[in-house]
């Protein structure tokens, strides 16, 4: 998938206002406005160049200490419009605790939903997280699997975001 930035996440160049991150399974791009991050994504080669700006450094920074196992909670500024139930889904994730999981179901069910379709819906608003790794959907599992991820590493980087928050072992 491609992503193409936003007008308002551009400067006059067209080129897009963010920062790029090697991380050992890949690259992460993470894309701001002058306000708040608004795109955060595992990318399997090297992003386009970015043009920087303070809070893109300050993500850039935050993002290579959460990789270093330094972080366990970013405090950055973020905008993810989305429908009320994609943010209510977005806001819960934001809670959850640096190393712990929750089910799909189960965060269903917080949202006062509960059958294998709203189940689905809470997979399907964690894959349009525009904020991946800052806004943890990797941290949301299913009974039986992990689910999905929605990046260019698909599981690779879920599997390695889950591992890096557990420490030592696998959390799968």
């Amino acid at each position: 998938m491609s992503i193409e930035a936003d007008s308002d996440d551009k400067i006059g160049t067209g080129i897009p206002v963010g920062a790029t991150l090697r991380a050992r399974i890949g690259w992460i791009e993470i894309r701001c406005d002058d306000a708040a991050i608004t795109q955060c994504y595992w990318r399997k080669i090297e992003p386009k160049v970015v043009v920087g700006s303070p809070l893109a450094e300050e993500a850039k920074r935050q993002m290579g200490a959460y990789l270093e196992g330094r972080l366990t909670r970013f405090d950055l500024p973020l905008s993810y419009p989305g429908t009320d139930f994609a943010v209510g889904v977005w806001e819960m994730l934001l809670r959850i605790p640096y190393g712990e999981t929750r089910r799909y179901g189960h965060l269903a069910t917080l949202l006062g939903k509960g059958d294998y379709t709203d189940a689905r819906a809470v997979g399907t608003a964690c894959g349009q997280n525009q904020i991946a790794i800052i806004i943890p959907c990797h941290r949301v599992v299913g009974s039986n699997a992990l689910g999905g991820y929605s990046s260019d590493l698909g599981l690779t980087a879920k599997r390695f975001l889950l591992d890096l928050e557990k420490g030592q072992g696998r959390l799968f």
